[in-house]
């Protein structure tokens, strides 16, 4: 597909994405520009705000820019939720904001957020970042998906606010979660780590749990830049590789992923095959995963493009909490979720780069 099909594609999954979170259709000439119409401050959104943003910028669509800012202005006025894992996920986009604009308020609640964090989030032993989360608290427990949903907002508020004490804190979740959900044979990565019992649960490489790490490793590196100190950098990028390498073997005949990726019979899934080829050719794009690797993410996209429809990204598995056992994740019901959609709109973005579409 060239850019001008790809960007296509790309405007019927951003609306897909509104259709799932009833915004209406963005970019329709409403006479109010382009309005996001959504009330809930939540993981999902803040997955779907990262990727809006994305576009918005790419696309250089100053309406789009204008309708988040006008989002994050409502959401200040009525009061943010309580601070938790998945509630930090849409302070990513707000501190990408924040640092365009140069607006002090949205400064101060950047900052004022991630002090909380540091302050009040419950920690496990050694100072992780509990995986609290409004259904329960999770005592002791590490999630892989904490390091995308909370760390990447604490290592991009340290460069806006010019902090390296939060830059620093967010390094060392990523290497403390590495340390405790990164299995050293084969590089993938556990769902979840309890210090209380000492074990990974049923030991799930669950898909999508991987993705977001193959996602979170070159995002933290390009939205730190310079600012990331050089050896942790190095280290990372060996870790994603080492996962890259694993997950290149283990992709199905047909490019997709599996829910268990080492499990052939568990469902293939979607959202999770679109994080994996974005983060594969992210990191290839810029310069830490072996050129190869494209191939494999290419392939993912293929098997991709035939699961859209109308703009809605099929065979996606919705919200998924660290399993008792292995079965629990293979009954996880498939349905057109928003993740899915942010996902596969970053995946689109990056086939627009002039490296894959030269």
């Amino acid at each position: 597909m060239n850019n001008a099909a790809l960007n296509g594609l790309l405007a019927q999954v951003v609306q897909g994405f509104c259709r799932l979170k009833n915004m209406g259709e963005v970019g329709a000439d409403t006479g109010e520009g382009f309005a996001i119409h959504f009330e809930e401050w939540e993981w999902e959104v803040g997955v779907g705000l990262y990727g809006f943003w994305q576009y918005a910028r790419q696309q250089n669509d100053a309406r789009l820019q204008q309708s988040i800012l006008t989002w994050y202005e409502d959401q200040l006025a009525k009061g943010l939720p309580e601070i938790q894992i998945n509630t930090t996920a849409p302070m990513i986009t707000l501190a990408l904001v924040a640092g365009h604009t140069g607006r002090q308020d949205l400064l101060t609640v950047v900052n004022d957020w991630a002090d909380a964090l540091l302050r009040t989030l419950p920690k496990t032993e050694e100072g992780g970042f509990q995986h609290v989360v409004k259904e329960q608290p999770n005592t002791g427990h590490l999630w892989d998906d904490t390091l995308f949903m909370t760390c990447l907002f604490l290592g991009t508020a340290g460069v806006v606010l010019k902090r390296k004490d939060l830059i620093d804190e967010a390094s060392y979740q990523f290497l403390l979660h590495t340390r405790y959900l990164c299995e050293p044979a084969s590089g993938l990565w556990y769902h979840g780590w309890t210090f209380v019992g000492k074990h990974h649960f049923s030991e799930a490489f669950w898909a999508r749990g991987n993705a977001w790490i193959t996602v979170a490793i070159p995002e933290f590196i390009a939205l730190l830049g310079d600012s990331l100190d050089a050896s942790v950098k190095r280290y990372l990028s060996v870790v994603v590789a080492r996962q890259v390498n694993t997950l290149c073997e283990l992709q199905a005949d047909n490019g997709m992923w599996h829910t268990l990726l080492d499990d052939p019979l568990s469902p293939q899934e979607s959202s999770a095959t679109a994080g994996i080829a974005y983060g594969m050719l992210r990191g290839v794009r810029m310069g830490i995963l072996d050129e190869k690797v494209a191939e494999h993410a290419m392939r993912a996209w293929h098997a991709l493009r035939d699961r859209i429809d109308d703009g809605i990204v099929l065979e996606a598995s919705k919200g998924t909490m660290v399993g008792p056992d292995l079965q629990y994740y293979c009954d996880i019901a498939m349905a057109p979720v928003p993740y899915a959609q942010a996902l596969m709109m970053l995946l689109l973005l990056e086939l627009q780069q002039e490296k894959w579409s030269a």
